[in-house]
């Protein structure tokens, strides 16, 4: 026979296994757990089984667990989960890889239909075709202002229709529609609110981010920094090689302009004063690059034979 528990019993369980938790584990996924039913959190809980745990409960009791934890054992970053812990909330701990766990998480979405006083999630839209119903059950499409036309004895939708519009509660009339028509418009199951990563609290839209991306980013970071450098002339090591030739360029455009001079300006100079010298220059290049492609076509020409002469034949013709 089990020995049923106190609620104060209950709670000191509950805390210790919170505070085990929190020292086991590094890593938390904050979901949110609204209509979803206990044998699709238990199915989600097989899903994770292994190297996760999904941890349910009131947040008051959750936080006061968390302010202990990190009273006795001067660990403060789990403090950064107490704003987070708002509506109906889960935790799952875990030392997997925190993109697939929410991969995992999201594959247990289960389709449930529309009831009357739900709140709707996404925008709800009706879509033309034969509905099945017969002629007598046109009084729910008037009501709702659908167009329909009766089509081999059944009522058919003649255009899209949006029912429900994401926010607005659902009436009765469009539940008993959707209801009719076989529609679950909506899919519910725990969805991530954030992400926990040994004290670091983000969006668990970085998880998608890819190495392109970071890459991406970074670049973009590099270059403001450096337009920002170059703008008030601060060196930082992404601006410095940008610096060093600005400077060379000055220093280049001062001793063409005066008698200065030195050896990398000196032969800028001796072009200035003969543009001849920097075409003969380039001509060599030109002429190997022009070389190449003639090369083939000489290779390929054979020798023609000489052609025979009347002398060779023993006689001539001015004899």
């Amino acid at each position: 026979m089990t020995v049923k528990l106190s609620k104060a019993e209950k709670k000191v369980v509950y805390d210790k296994k919170l505070c085990s938790l929190l020292d086991e584990y590094s890593k938390v996924l904050i979901a949110v757990a609204d209509n979803v039913g206990s044998n699709q959190l238990q199915n989600i809980r097989k899903g994770l089984r292994g190297d996760s745990i999904v941890l349910m409960g009131k947040n008051t009791l959750i936080r006061r667990c968390i302010k202990i934890h990190a009273e006795k054992t001067g660990n403060k970053n789990y403090l950064n989960l107490l704003p987070l812990l708002v509506g109906n909330v889960g935790l799952i701990f875990t030392k997997g890889d925190l993109k697939e766990v929410s991969e995992e998480v999201a594959k247990y979405q289960v389709g449930a239909p529309a009831r009357v006083g739900l709140v709707a999630p996404i925008d709800v839209v009706v879509p033309p075709g034969n509905t099945g119903l017969d002629p007598s059950q046109t009084s729910f499409f008037q009501v709702l202002n659908i167009p329909t036309k009766i089509n081999k004895g059944t009522v058919e939708i003649i255009t899209p229709v949006e029912l429900i519009k994401k926010g607005e509660k659902v009436g009765s009339s469009e539940a008993a529609l959707l209801a009719k028509l076989g529609i679950r418009p909506f899919s519910y199951g725990l969805i991530i609110l954030s992400v926990y990563d040994n004290g670091s609290v983000f969006s668990p839209e970085v998880l998608d981010l890819t190495e392109d991306d970071l890459i991406e980013k970074f670049a973009a970071g590099v270059s403001m920094v450096t337009s920002l450098s170059l703008a008030v002339s601060y060196p930082t090591l992404a601006a410095a090689p940008h610096m060093f030739i600005n400077a060379y360029k000055n220093v280049l455009a001062v001793a063409i302009a005066t008698e200065y001079t030195f050896p990398q300006a000196e032969k800028i100079k001796e072009y200035l004063k003969d543009p001849s010298k920097f075409a003969v220059a380039a001509t060599p290049v030109t002429e190997e690059a022009a070389a190449a492609p003639a090369a083939a076509p000489a290779e390929e020409k054979k020798e023609e034979p000489a052609e025979e002469s009347d002398d060779d034949m023993g006689f001539s013709l001015f004899d």
